[in-house]
């Protein structure tokens, strides 16, 4: 009987942890060993795209560690640190005009910790494109695009190789 008590009380007490979790580490998707499996990465994808989508700069920002680096190649310049990212998405008052994000894939390694999105981004001009992100403790530490802008639909540009 004694061998029941202990199994039971680590596994109250493991509930309990998971219940005094933020509703913001749930929202992104970050699990409680701060390791991501492939679901929480695409929630934490979406998570991102959401916030974007909806003019919400907080809610995409805290998604990204407090010091992440964030670059979209060919400029030389990373974004450093969520509060800059939460600027450069529109601090408190959101971006002039409306952002529109659409992942098409969505690849995670969760050994590295690492994922690759393609994407459609809309922001004054349309781009297509992909981006690396790199988590660690579970949010997003590095994050590097590589993109091309076009006005052509994505099955346009990807023509007969659409996938």
């Amino acid at each position: 009987m004694r061998a029941c008590i202990i199994p039971l009380f680590f596994v109250a007490l493991s509930l309990c942890a998971v219940a005094s979790d933020t509703e913001e580490t749930q929202r992104c998707g970050q699990s409680r060993a701060n390791v991501l499996n492939r679901s929480e990465f695409e929630m934490m994808m979406n998570e991102v795209a959401s916030g974007w989508n909806q003019n919400d700069a907080h809610r995409a920002a805290s998604c990204f560690t407090e010091d992440a680096s964030y670059s979209s190649v060919p400029n030389p310049k990373s974004r450093k640190g969520r509060l800059d990212l939460y600027q450069w998405f529109g601090g408190a008052h959101g971006r002039p005009k409306p952002m529109k994000m659409e992942w098409h894939h969505l690849i995670f390694d969760p050994e590295q910790q690492i994922g690759v999105g393609e994407y459609t981004f809309k922001y004054e001009v349309q781009t297509h494109g992909m981006v690396i992100v790199k988590f660690k403790n579970g949010l997003i530490s590095n994050g590097r695009e590589y993109e091309k802008e076009s006005p052509k639909s994505w099955t346009e540009l990807c023509g007969e190789n659409c996938f």
